[in-house]
C-alpha cells in the first residue's frame, strides 16, 4: 500500500513523458522523473478490519486516490483548480 501511495506521488507531481519533434526526450530513467526518497513524506497505513466484506486489490485504490486528493488541496489552498498531471502550474513539466 505504502508503495502504491508512492506511485501514485509520482503519477500526480512527477511523471511524465515528454516528445520533441515526434520523438521521446526522456525515455532513460536517468531522464523520467519519478519520487525519489526526500520526495515521499511519512506514510501512514491504517488496515481497517471488516470481515463482513470479500477482500479486494488493496494496491489500486491507493493510486488512484493520490492525485485527486492533492489536486483538492491545492485548490482549497489556493482556489486554483489543476487539472493536467502532473500537478504544476503549467500543468505540463517545465
Amino acid at each position: 500500500m505504502e508503495g502504491a501511495v508512492i506511485m501514485g506521488l509520482g503519477g500526480a507531481l512527477f511523471e511524465a513523458i515528454e516528445f520533441a519533434d515526434g520523438e521521446i526526450t526522456n525515455a532513460s530513467l536517468r531522464q523520467y522523473r519519478v519520487p525519489r526518497f526526500l520526495d515521499v513524506p511519512p506514510i501512514e497505513v491504517v488496515l481497517v478490519d471488516r470481515p463482513e466484506v470479500e477482500p479486494a486489490g488493496a494496491g489500486e485504490t491507493p493510486i488512484m486516490a493520490v492525485a485527486p486528493a492533492l489536486a483538492n488541496a491545492i485548490f482549497a489552498a489556493t482556489g486554483r483548480r489543476l487539472r493536467d498531471l502532473p500537478l504544476t502550474p503549467q500543468g505540463r513539466l517545465a
